[in-house]
């Protein structure tokens, strides 16, 4: 925000500014012995041009006054005579030459090139302190010269300090500023300009440069002028008359309590906080005399800073050495345990990482094996004539008949579940489903699935077995809705119409997850498309092996006895289940202990974060599960720490892109127990160190007591009397002479 408040242009009077500006190629007229560059402002009064004088090749700013009518003539004046009177002095812009007789008139100055104080202000926003004393000096000795040359400013403001090329402050605009002996009246900028300024018939005073200057200091700190708000700018704007404004300028000052923004500054010290309110003092006699007191103020603010280091050292120097060893022995044992816990922590994601690709692996060759196992049983010879046969039973027909009445359906879905070819094929997946399940007995990682069914190419289920012997009344109902059936990510809705020939799959295909309602476990299917035809033109249904996650061999061998490090599946798939856990040790503890897992665990709050699941690792994973407070005594053991590392699980034999099999193994493993032995190595070093330090403690403590009662003095020598310290008068306390009276 910028710090002097004119008023500012509409953005279409700056767009028009800015197009008359670029559209000046030629100055108003030659100035003699400059060569004019190009055009750099216009204003009220006329237009700025960037010159060249012919005779040294210096830079200057040549102003050209345009508009006779709209310009002060005796305020111009006033400011080319103060400049005049300045020459020479090096924290003023230098006026250079005037040419009052040209047409138009003008006058030539220094090319400032680095812009104004404000300027800086607005593209640099606040100082520091340093930064902020710096130029403050640099501008109180130049204000300093000025007093000392019988000149007040009057209208001290960022705007108004312009910066050379070294970042060194030039003061410019003494349009405002008087000779010491003049009483005119003189108006600053509000917020900026004392209160006492603010009267038509007060005489100018040094005092009034000292408040803004250390407005301009206060200002550099915060950001915004003192006493500066939107309640005060709207009292003082909603006065009509000029004597109004300013009385309500007056109170406004006068009434606010002090300010301390500046005290709140990151580097403040005392010394120029109370320097800055001195400036700012709202009652003159509070207020420094002149600015000589200001810049004296701030010569024992550096003196004092300067002796303090040393006044430190010599009372605390010993302890000083010793607290900063204590500091170093233990900024270095934080360091090296820290240094220590982040190589463990990265070398256990790096193992996790390692593990969660291994298991994706694995994930991905146990799918590979159940594809090549449905794609064989799918063509079994003594599979195909018997699915043949029932796909042409009648009574399937009739079922499938979009003209059966609905009254009939029943009648005849009865008849198609009691279809002697329907049966036989039912008998035959059965028989399949039991060898696997001995097989799977025999061997622990022998495939293991959960149902097998057929449907046909409409969708409808036409045969079905399950592992658990249950009996399915899905039998003559339509699925062509569901992923392993069209090949989609998703299931559709069940109501979704598909016409009388459904998308179906093209060729083997992993279906999304889904959930089984009676034991809340995780489950995925694989379908296999059937043909007729050897060319794969004429679809006849889709074969169906459904798998409980929890079979998988990743699922089955990924936790440790400690449950310090362990395997979770998660659902990747882009859609509002992501994140969702389908298998976690948790869920077997549940089983062991004959609970059923809440719906709740599958809920967004329990879901693995998204970041997560991107970032593929996590230095501070916080398991979702932990949160459950349904069976505390189960889920307090996960409610801890974590470093995770996450790989997907692709498809078999898919191009990369079209791999993704919605499945994402996590691997977790337990922060505390990865970083315990460099805690154990840290608590030694601690130790050790304690013990050194108290050693150099009690023989520091000896040595300060040996010195004290060698070099202790007896207190009566120290008893003399005070030599007396003659008074003068400072400088700060002449008063400035008049313009007339200097010789």
């Amino acid at each position: 925000m910028s710090s002097d408040f004119t008023e500012q242009q509409s953005p279409s009077e700056l767009q028009r500014a800015r197009e008359l500006s670029l559209a000046r190629k030629t100055p108003p007229t030659e100035v003699p012995g400059y060569q004019t560059q190009r055009f750099l402002g216009s204003g009220a009064y006329g237009e700025v041009w960037v010159g060249i004088d012919r005779t040294t090749g210096r830079k200057v700013a040549i102003k050209f006054y345009l508009h006779r009518r709209g310009v002060d003539w005796s305020l111009l004046a006033r400011e080319v005579e103060k400049l005049r009177f300045l020459s020479a002095d090096r924290y003023v812009v230098q006026l250079l030459d005037v040419g009052w007789e040209a047409e138009p008139p003008y006058y030539v100055m220094e090319y400032v090139e680095q812009g104004s104080l404000d300027d800086l202000l607005r593209r640099h926003g606040t100082f520091s302190v340093p930064e902020a004393v710096a130029l403050f000096e640099e501008m109180a000795v130049g204000l300093s010269h000025a007093h000392g040359k019988g000149v007040v400013h009057c209208d001290l403001k960022p705007a108004n300090i312009l910066l050379d090329q070294d970042g060194k402050p030039r003061l410019a605009d003494f349009g405002q500023s008087r000779l010491s002996h003049e009483q005119k009246p003189a108006l600053g900028t509000l917020f900026y300009m004392a209160p006492e300024q603010a009267d038509l018939e007060a005489v100018p005073d040094v005092q009034w440069d000292v408040y803004a200057l250390g407005a301009i200091l206060y200002t550099l700190l915060v950001g915004a002028p003192p006493h500066r708000s939107d309640d005060a700018v709207e009292r003082i704007d909603s006065a009509i008359e000029l004597n109004d404004r300013l009385a309500c300028y007056r109170h406004a000052i006068r009434a606010a309590p002090p300010p301390s923004e500046h005290r709140r500054v990151p580097g403040m010290d005392r010394a120029l906080a109370e320097i800055i309110d001195r400036c700012l003092a709202v009652n003159p006699a509070d207020r420094f005399a002149n600015v000589q007191e200001v810049l004296d103020a701030l010569a024992a603010r550096r003196r004092n800073r300067e002796r303090l280091p040393l006044m430190v050292l010599g009372f605390v120097g010993p302890l000083l050495v010793l607290l900063v060893t204590a500091f170093f022995s233990y900024r270095g044992y934080a360091r090296a345990v820290e240094n220590a816990e982040r190589g463990y922590a990265q070398w256990a994601l790096q193992n996790n990482q390692f593990a969660a690709e291994l298991a994706a692996e694995k994930a991905t060759g146990e799918i590979g094996r159940y594809f090549e196992l449905a794609r064989r049983e799918a063509e079994r010879g003594a599979f195909r004539p018997l699915l043949f046969e029932a796909l042409a039973s009648p009574a399937l027909a009739r079922l499938t008949d979009r003209e059966l009445p609905a009254a009939d359906r029943e009648r005849v879905l009865a008849d198609f579940r009691s279809d002697p070819q329907r049966k036989a094929l039912e008998r035959y997946l059965h028989q399949t489903l039991e060898s696997y399940e001995a097989a799977a007995r025999r061997d622990p990682r022998a495939p293991r699935f959960a149902s097998i069914f057929v449907n046909d190419k409409l969708g409808t289920q036409i045969a079905s077995v399950f592992g658990d012997e249950s009996v399915s009344d899905n039998i003559g109902r339509n699925f062509a809705y569901r992923s392993y059936f069209h090949g989609g990510a998703k299931d559709l809705p069940a109501t979704t119409p598909l016409g009388p020939a459904p998308p179906h799959v093209q060729h083997t295909h992993l279906s999304a997850v889904y959930q089984s309602t009676t034991q809340k476990t995780w489950k995925v299917a694989v379908s296999q498309p059937i043909f007729r035809d050897v060319e794969g033109e004429q679809f006849e249904g889709v074969l169906v092996f459904t798998i409980n996650l929890a079979d998988f061999e990743v699922s089955r061998s990924g936790a440790s006895p400690a449950r310090d490090r362990f395997l979770v599946l998660v659902d990747g798939r882009e859609e509002a289940e992501q994140g969702t856990i389908l298998h976690h040790p948790l869920f077997e503890e549940f089983a062991v202990h004959g609970r059923t897992i809440a719906d709740l665990l599958f809920t967004p709050p329990y879901r693995v974060p998204r970041e997560v699941l991107e970032r593929r690792q996590e230095a501070a994973y916080r398991d979702p599960l932990a949160n459950y407070r349904g069976d505390p005594t189960l889920t307090k053991n996960y409610d801890r720490r974590w470093l995770a590392a996450a790989a997907p699980v692709a498809l078999p034999g898919m191009p990369e892109a079209a791999a993704r099999s919605g499945l994402i193994v996590l691997v977790q493993s337990d922060y505390q127990s990865v970083v315990q032995p460099a805690r154990q190595l840290g608590q030694q070093f601690i130790r050790n160190t304690f013990w050194m330090l108290a050693v150099m403690l009690t023989v520091s403590l000896s040595l300060w007591y040996i010195v004290v009662r060698t070099f202790r003095e007896p207190r009566a020598g120290l008893n003399r009397p005070a030599t007396p310290v003659p008074e003068s008068t400072p400088v700060h306390g002449q008063t400035t002479l008049a313009a007339g009276e200097r010789h």
